[in-house]
C-alpha cells in the first residue's frame, strides 16, 4: 500500500509545490522525481506509485512556472534556481526518511537539470536515473536559437518554441490526456526557458567529466524531442565508473508513458534496488 503527501517550500522565484508517494512499510530509499518542460509532477503518479510499491519514498516537485508552483507560462526562470529547488526537495525527502540512500529520477528537461546539478558540485546521492536527457537540442530554427539569449533577457515570456505533443508517445490516449490537461502548458515555450535549456545543455556537455555518481540513462531510439545522440555523448564522456545505459528501440520521448512502460519501469526499479542495497 502507498500513502500520499503534499507540501510546499520557498524556492527560487516563488513557492514550490510537491507531492509524494510513500510506502506504508519499510523505506529502502528516497527518490526526488523531476519532471520535464511544460508539464507537472502529477503526470508521474504511476511512476511514483510503482517505485513506492518497491519500497522507495518518492517526492516530486513542480518546477517554477509549472503545475501548481508559483510563476506561470512554463517560465523556468533559471536552471541554477531549478537545480537548487531539486536539491531542496531532496533534503526534504531525506529529512523525512533519514539514513536511507538518496536518488534523483528525472525526465527530459528534468534530466538536464539533474545532470547540471550533479556536475555543478559533488552531489550526495547513491545515484541518478535520467530519461531522455536533452543535451543535443534540435527544436527551434537556427535564427531563433541564435537570438534566444537576447530574447531571454529583454522579453523572457515571449513564446519561442512550440512542442509537438504527437511526439511524446505512440499511445494516442497519452497524447489526448496531455493536450487536455489544464496543468500542462500548451503555448509556445517562453524565450527564457528555451535559452536556459540551450545554455544548460552546453554547460553540461562541457563538464560531463565531473559526472561521478552512479548513473542510469534511459532513452527511446525514436525520440524526436531529445535527440538520442544525447545519451551517446553521456556514454562517451561521463567520468563515472558506474554507468548503465538502456536504449529502447522505437520508443518515443516519454518512455514512462509508452505502451512498453512496464519494461522501462522494471529496469528502473531493478537499478534503484541494486544501488540501494548495502
Amino acid at each position: 500500500m502507498t500513502r500520499t503527501e503534499d507540501g510546499e517550500f520557498p524556492g527560487h522565484d516563488g513557492r514550490i509545490r510537491w507531492q509524494a508517494w510513500i510506502p506504508d512499510g519499510d523505506v529502502r530509499g528516497v527518490v526526488a522525481l523531476v519532471h520535464g518542460v511544460a508539464e507537472h509532477s502529477g503526470r508521474y503518479r504511476h511512476v511514483g506509485e510503482r517505485l513506492a510499491s518497491a519500497g522507495f519514498a518518492v517526492y516530486a516537485l513542480d518546477h517554477t512556472g509549472h503545475g501548481r508552483s508559483e510563476g506561470g507560462g512554463a517560465n523556468i526562470v533559471s536552471i541554477d534556481g531549478a537545480a537548487d529547488n531539486v536539491e531542496s526537495l531532496l533534503g526534504i525527502a531525506a529529512a523525512a526518511h533519514p539514513g536511507v540512500p538518496k536518488f534523483v529520477v528525472a525526465h527530459s528537461m528534468g534530466s538536464l537539470i539533474t545532470l547540471y546539478l550533479a556536475t555543478r558540485a559533488p552531489l550526495d546521492v547513491a545515484g541518478i536515473a535520467v530519461s531522455a536527457p536533452p543535451l543535443v537540442v534540435e527544436a527551434g530554427n537556427p535564427v531563433l536559437r541564435a537570438l534566444a539569449p537576447i530574447l531571454s533577457r529583454w522579453v523572457p515570456n515571449l513564446g519561442a518554441v512550440q512542442l509537438d505533443s504527437s511526439a511524446i508517445s505512440r499511445d494516442p490516449e497519452v497524447v489526448r490526456a496531455y493536450d487536455e490537461d489544464p496543468l500542462v502548458f500548451r503555448g509556445k515555450l517562453p524565450a527564457r526557458t528555451a535559452a536556459e535549456i540551450l545554455r544548460a545543455s552546453e554547460t553540461v556537455l562541457g563538464r560531463l567529466d565531473r559526472l561521478t555518481v552512479p548513473t542510469l540513462v534511459l532513452h527511446g531510439t525514436a525520440d524526436a524531442l531529445a535527440a538520442p545522440q544525447s545519451t551517446d555523448l553521456v556514454e562517451q564522456r561521463a567520468a563515472t565508473k558506474d554507468l548503465t545505459v538502456k536504449r529502447y528501440p522505437g520508443l518515443y520521448h516519454e518512455i514512462f508513458n509508452e505502451p512498453e512502460q512496464e519494461t522501462v519501469l522494471t529496469d528502473l526499479v531493478d537499478w534503484l534496488t541494486e544501488h540501494a542495497s548495502p
